[in-house]
């Protein structure tokens, strides 16, 4: 229980290591992938965090080296997130921007197919920010945690 097979900095580094990859894979998954979760995604995310497990704790299972690697992860996420608050830049890297998916009811197709957001995807974002269709939309975005977000035209404007 106590006593570690590998010493105590390879936790920290295989943790370290592997935290950098999942955190490179998500981001280039997309938006979708991290703010809307399916039930594909969620199989996705648990087969992947046993896929890791062997790599982060080397065949390791005390008590100790479990303790090292889980703070190792909690500190990463931490100094992530006071980097990407005080670096705006780093901040974009790992959470992304904000991005345009319909403008005075046009939809952008482009960026639909990038994100691999389906036409049904869009409709029940649509009908969440309460209305039927693209033309009642005057800006509907896709925010940085992957949820769309819908502003709707003033009665008057919709064409």
């Amino acid at each position: 229980m106590w006593q570690m097979s590998v010493p105590w900095w390879e936790f920290v580094l295989r943790g370290v290591v592997v935290y950098l990859f999942l955190l490179v894979f998500m981001r280039l998954s997309g938006k979708r992938q991290t703010g809307q979760y399916e039930p594909f995604d969620l199989i996705l995310l648990l087969i992947l965090s046993n896929a890791v497990q062997n790599s982060m704790n080397a065949g390791d299972n005390s008590l100790v080296g479990g303790l090292i690697s889980a703070s190792t992860l909690m500190l990463l996420h931490v100094a992530l997130a006071r980097l990407a608050f005080h670096f705006p830049r780093i901040g974009r890297w790992v959470d992304g921007k904000a991005q345009v998916l319909i403008q005075q009811g046009e939809l952008n197709q482009a960026l639909m197919r990038k994100e691999l957001l389906t036409r049904d995807d869009v409709e029940a974002a649509l009908r969440a920010g309460g209305c039927l269709h693209a033309h009642e939309v005057e800006r509907a975005t896709i925010e940085t945690n992957g949820q769309i977000t819908v502003v709707l035209r003033r009665r008057g404007e919709v064409g």
